[in-house]
């Protein structure tokens, strides 16, 4: 537990130490009001809470109310039917002289949609009349069923059973009908006599299915249903489902439950629910919301909550911001100077006010700056001239290492009596040389270059009396950009003397330049015996040894191009060598595509 704590300890000092002024006095300022703010909000949350949950029990409250006057009001005109049919029907009429069929038939006409079947039974559960229908079943027995038994038994009152199909009557239609019977005690006249019997009147389910139905309690989730006094389940939006046994309801426990709101666990699943009482029939409406829709319901609460806090929040912190920006103004003035220095900005303004100790820190760090700049412009100058010198050192073992061999070649023309061929090299040298001046700068066209690889070609040719062939080609628009002069002769040097040298008629060599990507890209290939590896990589080897002792060509002009690329463009550029005994060599000099106007660059930089 130490252990972690010192752990502890020693993250909070490096988070400390990485932070800055402001960042340390605006955080300590605000924890304080923020720990505040979060206790205060959170009393707030729960305090509102509280009033949605007491909302959402009292929006079920009323909807089960209007619920409940929308089924009082079906019921008590299911009520009024029987009513009528017993006091204005069965009490002024005789059965000895005359029927009850026809008044039926003109009450359920009035009231046909809402009624399946109207029906008096005498009191051993004879069919007196009925309508519509008229035919009882063979197999059934009234007064087995519960409707009757307990109209028998509760003399003075109506009572409703729960949704069943009707299983009475023949339907010609062979429909199942779902129905709620009302039934209840009558006293029937016959020949003047009174003896018992009962009404039953067959009320349409779907009248209660379509006022319970498409409820809105306020949510997705939530649903009502409507149970009897025994808790048997009237209509249930899933009822199917639970006659089918694949659903379950709490309808037992809630029929126990009195009028009002309750919060119940069922099935693993939070919700709350609310009671309502149908009237005289003892039915219950039972509305029921889930949890989750409950919490669905606080989104606006839990919105406006964290809006409130991190407005406040936000208030604050600006407000601490603003406070110990001002403190720290200077400090940071100050620190944005010396980043601007590390930019590499040349005029950067140290003068930052504010206290007496930051200010002469300022100009504290204004003299080392001005002190530190004299002695890198110093460093700058001699790197430049140490550059420009060895640039000159390498462009210099070029010229002379070519112009030997060439002219030993024209004194043995001229000796063997050659002065055509002597004529013709001197001019190709003669043209050769005047590009490789250039007007004394070292960047020039690619074009230009390429002749002078032409001119050079045609001196090597003729030496080598054509031992081998050649041919230089260039992508479109490359001639127009501009290289390091003198880069592509020394390959060339190379190719002939360590390619070219035992040919028999049958070397080539082949010169092409192309663009690949930013970069352009002139290849040098031979098809003379190759190289080994190991001398591969010895050739651009700048502190590894030059060639073998005798050996013709020296390397010394190919490693020059390699190092002038490298010191004149940077690391990326420069020579990559491709061999293989007996499969020939292949010399990719990599240079960056400058136009002329990024050519002006390094032309500036060779100008004394």
């Amino acid at each position: 537990m130490k252990e972690r704590i010192r752990t502890l300890r020693r993250r909070w000092q490096a988070l400390y130490h990485r932070s800055s002024i402001q960042m340390v006095l605006s955080l300590s300022f605000t924890a304080v009001a923020v720990v505040g703010l979060v206790a205060l909000g959170l009393t707030l949350f729960l305090r509102f809470s509280h009033l949605t949950n007491t909302q959402m029990a009292e929006n079920s409250r009323r909807v089960l109310s209007q619920v409940n006057l929308n089924l009082d009001g079906y019921l008590r005109g299911m009520m009024r039917i029987s009513d009528t049919v017993y006091y204005q029907v069965i009490k002024d009429t005789d059965l000895a002289q005359e029927s009850l069929v026809e008044p039926l038939d003109l009450l359920y006409e009035g009231s046909r949609d809402s009624l399946v079947s109207i029906a008096v039974f005498s009191r051993e559960g004879g069919l007196i009349a009925a309508t519509p229908l008229a035919a009882l079943k063979n197999s059934v027995a009234p007064e087995r069923e519960s409707w009757f038994v307990t109209a028998q038994q509760k003399i003075e009152n109506l009572h409703f059973s729960t949704p069943h199909v009707q299983n009475l009557f023949e339907d010609p239609d062979y429909r199942y009908r779902w129905v709620v019977s009302l039934s209840r005690q009558v006293e029937l006249t016959r020949s003047g006599a009174i003896e018992g019997g009962v009404l039953l009147v067959d009320m349409s389910f779907g009248g209660i299915e379509q006022i319970c139905k498409d409820v809105d309690l306020g949510g997705r989730q939530g649903y009502l249903y409507l149970i009897d006094s025994d808790g048997e389940i009237i209509y249930h939006p899933r009822q199917q489902l639970i006659y089918a046994g694949l659903l379950e309801e709490n309808n037992l426990a809630a029929s126990i439950y009195r009028d009002g709101s309750y919060t119940e666990t069922f099935l693993g699943q939070h919700r709350q629910v609310t009671v309502k009482t149908v009237g005289y029939t003892g039915w219950k409406l039972v509305a029921v919301v889930p949890s989750e829709t409950v919490w669905d319901d606080y989104g606006q609460l839990i919105a406006f909550f964290f809006f409130v806090v991190l407005f406040s929040v936000y208030l604050l912190v600006f407000v601490n911001l603003r406070l110990s920006g001002w403190i720290t103004a200077p400090v940071k003035k100050l620190d944005r100077a010396v980043k601007e220095l590390e930019a590499g900005e040349e005029q950067v303004d140290f003068d930052v006010g504010g206290p007496y100790e930051v200010e002469h820190l300022s100009h504290s760090i204004q003299s080392m700056v001005s002190t530190l700049r004299h002695l890198m412009d110093d460093i700058i100058q001699q790197e430049e001239q140490k550059r420009r010198s060895e640039l000159d050192v390498l462009q210099s073992q070029i010229n002379p290492h070519f112009l030997y061999n060439t002219l030993d070649s024209v004194v043995w023309m001229t000796e063997n009596g050659k002065t055509e061929d002597a004529v013709v090299m001197l001019t190709s040298l003669a043209r050769f040389f005047r590009i490789s001046l250039s007007r004394g700068s070292s960047v020039i066209p690619i074009a230009d270059e390429l002749e002078h690889a032409r001119n050079y070609l045609t001196i090597q040719k003729m030496r080598y009396k054509n031992k081998f062939s050649a041919d230089i080609t260039a992508e479109e628009g490359v001639e127009a950009l501009y290289t390091v002069k003198l880069v592509i002769q020394p390959v060339l040097e190379n190719a002939i003397y360590h390619g070219m040298a035992y040919a028999d008629g049958d070397g080539e060599i082949h010169v092409r330049a192309f663009r690949s990507g930013g970069d352009v890209i002139i290849e040098v290939a031979d098809n003379g015996p190759g190289m080994p590896e190991s001398v591969v990589a010895s050739l651009l080897d700048q502190n590894g040894p030059i060639a073998a002792a005798g050996a013709k060509g020296s390397g010394i002009g190919f490693r020059n191009v390699d190092r002038r690329l490298r010191l004149t463009f940077g690391p990326s550029y420069g020579l990559t060598i491709l061999s293989e005994p007996d499969d020939g060599t292949t010399v990719r000099i990599r240079l960056p595509a400058l136009s002329a106007e990024a050519a002006q660059k390094y032309r500036k930089e060779d100008r004394p």
